[in-house]
């Protein structure tokens, strides 16, 4: 029997056409979403763009926006779904800081399990977003990578985390802990290897909501 190519041909150039519709369709909800704080179609934004993260990175490039966005639409989207049952959590709730954070100078200990222990010594904002945790029931870590959260989640087994980090580490770290736990994401003001910075009230605001 002669396999047809060309009917395969064309049937693979339809679904790959139709592919490129659903997945322009979630973009520009998701874009529309983003920039209105309104989310429509949640659930359908986040499988498809997870789907096709590649070619959804791939398109932004091509039309000269930045790829960033899907990673920035992702965390948006996920903090909307997730929020609601977020604030309604009142126990085991931690926040997960990376070690970026630290001042150059900083001499904290890092535990092999726990990550590195803030001794609050206020050269960085971590010891402020430190203080700040503990009067509203929320453990901090610092972690060196994420080998580290999957440790702390099987120890502490925490109901809910706040995340903070660049956006594409966070669209990826969110996904993969969300099946554990309600997460919530704040994306990191400057990024890089070292001397980062992230919005301290904004951190605690995402803490307080929890008290609303």
């Amino acid at each position: 029997m002669q396999i047809p190519y060309e009917l395969l041909g064309k049937i693979f150039i339809l679904i790959a056409f139709v592919a490129l519709i659903v997945l322009g369709i979630a973009l520009l909800l998701g874009a529309y979403s983003f920039k209105k704080k309104k989310i429509l179609f949640p659930n359908f934004i986040l499988f498809i763009l997870y789907l096709f993260y590649g070619p959804a990175k791939w398109i932004c490039r091509v039309f000269g926006i930045k790829d960033t966005i899907v990673d920035e639409i992702l965390v948006e989207v996920r903090n909307a779904v997730m929020l609601d049952k977020f604030k309604e959590i009142k126990k085991r709730r931690v926040i997960f800081l990376p070690q970026c954070l630290r001042h150059p100078d900083c001499k904290a200990r890092c535990d092999p399990l726990l990550g590195y222990e803030c001794k609050i010594c206020g050269k960085c904002e971590i010891g402020t977003i430190c203080k700040e945790a503990k009067k509203r029931g929320f453990e901090v870590y610092v972690i060196p990578g994420g080998s580290f959260v999957k440790k702390i989640i099987k120890e502490r087994q925490p109901e809910s985390c706040i995340g903070v980090a660049c956006y594409p580490e966070l669209s990826e770290s969110m996904q993969g802990a969300s099946p554990f736990m309600i997460v919530q994401g704040i994306s990191l003001l400057k990024d890089g290897c070292y001397n980062t910075k992230v919005d301290v009230d904004e951190v605690i605001r995402k803490m307080e909501e929890c008290d609303v």
